[in-house]
């Protein structure tokens, strides 16, 4: 790694305001497994727009949100917005990792598992660790 890598790894953790917590890895890619298996066998809501309409209306199980989002303005919202709802909400190091959990072949800001389908049981342990994450 380079001192100009270093430095950006360093800055970037500073620079994302919207980012509440902490996130392991092992439960990023627990998540994105849950929103793969949610998008086979239940439904999520790709994006911020979808994704905040989902949280409005108080349907969202769980929120992904992506942190190398620019400019952040764009999913700013949606913590507070998931606080105020109950939902539970985590963050992914990236969108292109996000998109790929969608099935889509480009970044994606943030998503919803609205119905959980198969992965309601992994969602719910997700959500339990979210819990003492945040305490």
């Amino acid at each position: 790694m380079s001192d100009k890598e270093g430095k950006e790894k360093g800055k970037r953790k500073s620079m994302s305001a919207y980012v509440k917590f902490e996130v392991p890895e092992e439960l990023q890619n627990t998540s994105l497994e849950a929103v793969e298996l949610a998008r086979s066998t239940g439904s999520v809501k790709k994006g911020t727009n979808e994704s905040t309409k989902t949280i409005e209306r108080g349907l969202a199980k769980l929120v992904l949100i992506s942190e190398d989002i620019t400019p952040e303005e764009i999913v700013m919202h949606l913590p507070p917005l998931c606080e105020e709802k109950g939902i539970p909400y985590l963050y992914v190091k990236s969108q292109r990792d996000l998109g790929a959990a969608c099935g889509i072949n480009k970044g994606c800001a943030s998503v919803a598992i609205v119905d959980p389908g198969k992965a309601e049981e992994a969602i719910d342990k997700i959500a339990e660790e979210l819990k003492t994450l945040k305490a």
